[in-house]
């Protein structure tokens, strides 16, 4: 690593200096190297006089080992507010990271891109919505922008992995530990087809802390927030709210009245938030072209599947059964019906017609 690289290693490293200690610093000496040349005494000036301390002795030297040994694969880097590829889009939000850790395409994160985020705890439905539109706006040339969780966000990433835009995880651990453990395979196709990023020194933990955190990440690589799914108490609510506070737009996909996943989305909605109910609308919004994006319509097949559904609630395996379905080609048909208004979602991912 060359000295430059250090000296933004050190500053973020430096214990109780934060993003905020460093910026105040860099705007009263220049930049990372004078910080680090600069006396205690007038460190002592800008911050207080623990941070000047530690960072007058600077990191560890096998922390700054690991981050060289990491750094010996070709598709892994780091990249500062210094350099041309920092994402420009994080330059105007409040609090941008000094440098990030990426794993993966550089050119990504100057790529227009959309968050899509949602419940942990998504439907099957939900799930299926977020793929769909995710695949859509990668057809479109967007980069999906999500957070590697489990339920919506794993879905947005594999349905924008298949297309040109593809995706990228922004994740709350360091980029040496997946979290959770369970989405290591998705893990390494955003390494080889998008691009994994984190703010995160390596060997960071998943701390509570640290994922509304990463959110204003997520938000502020974005031209918009697509919320798919959330309940009331969600953490995608974050997001939304980061994202209006950066100026962004914020979309939400309305579902059924009865389901608990679908109350964040309309109270967003009543807040404001654009309704959506095709990927096309949200191109449409952000006047992103695409001949790809189509409306979803219904066809007789689905006309069929309703008299099969009834007007009781059902289970998609009982579904299956009655119709002779694939449960994919189920589900693609379900989320048409849905999109369509003649189909509703209920807790249990229960499926029922709507009279």
């Amino acid at each position: 690593m060359n000295d430059n690289l250090n000296a933004w290693l050190t500053l973020s490293l430096t214990h109780g200096l934060g993003g905020e200690g460093a910026r105040k610093l860099l705007r009263a000496l220049g930049s990372p190297e004078a910080v680090l040349a600069a006396p205690v005494s007038t460190l002592r000036e800008w911050v207080r006089p623990a941070v000047a301390e530690a960072l007058a002795r600077g990191p560890e030297a096998e922390m700054l080992a690991t981050v060289a040994t990491w750094l010996a694969d070709s598709n892994d880097h780091i990249v500062t507010l210094a350099d041309a590829d920092y994402p420009q889009s994080l330059l105007n939000i409040p609090d941008p990271p000094l440098l990030l850790y990426v794993k993966g395409r550089l050119d990504l994160l100057n790529q227009p891109a959309i968050a899509v985020v949602g419940s942990r705890h998504a439907t099957a439905q939900g799930k299926q919505n977020a793929e769909a539109f995710s695949r859509a706006m990668s057809e479109a040339g967007l980069c999906v922008v999500s957070g590697l969780a489990h339920g919506i966000d794993a879905a947005a990433h594999r349905g924008a992995l298949t297309s040109r835009g593809s995706s990228i995880g922004v994740i709350g651990t360091g980029l040496d530990k997946v979290y959770p453990a369970a989405h290591r395979e998705l893990a390494h196709s955003m390494a080889a087809q998008g691009a994994l990023i984190s703010e995160f020194p390596l060997g960071t933990p998943p701390l509570a802390a640290n994922f509304p955190r990463r959110n204003r990440i997520i938000s502020g690589l974005s031209l918009g927030c697509l919320i798919v799914e959330a309940g009331l108490q969600s953490g995608s609510l974050i997001t939304a709210r980061l994202a209006l506070e950066q100026g962004r737009d914020v979309f939400a996909i309305p579902g059924s009245i009865h389901s608990p996943q679908s109350r964040g989305c309309h109270a967003l909605i009543k807040q404001g938030a654009k309704l959506v109910e095709t990927a096309q609308d949200v191109l449409d919004e952000l006047g992103v072209f695409s001949g790809n994006a189509q409306p979803i319509t219904a066809t007789d097949e689905h006309g069929e599947l309703l008299a099969l559904l009834g007007f009781d609630p059902v289970d998609l395996d009982t579904l299956a059964r009655r119709a002779g379905l694939t449960m994919a080609e189920l589900s693609a048909m379900l989320l048409t019906l849905e999109l369509d208004g003649r189909v509703a979602v209920l807790p249990g991912g229960l499926y029922q017609r709507i009279h």
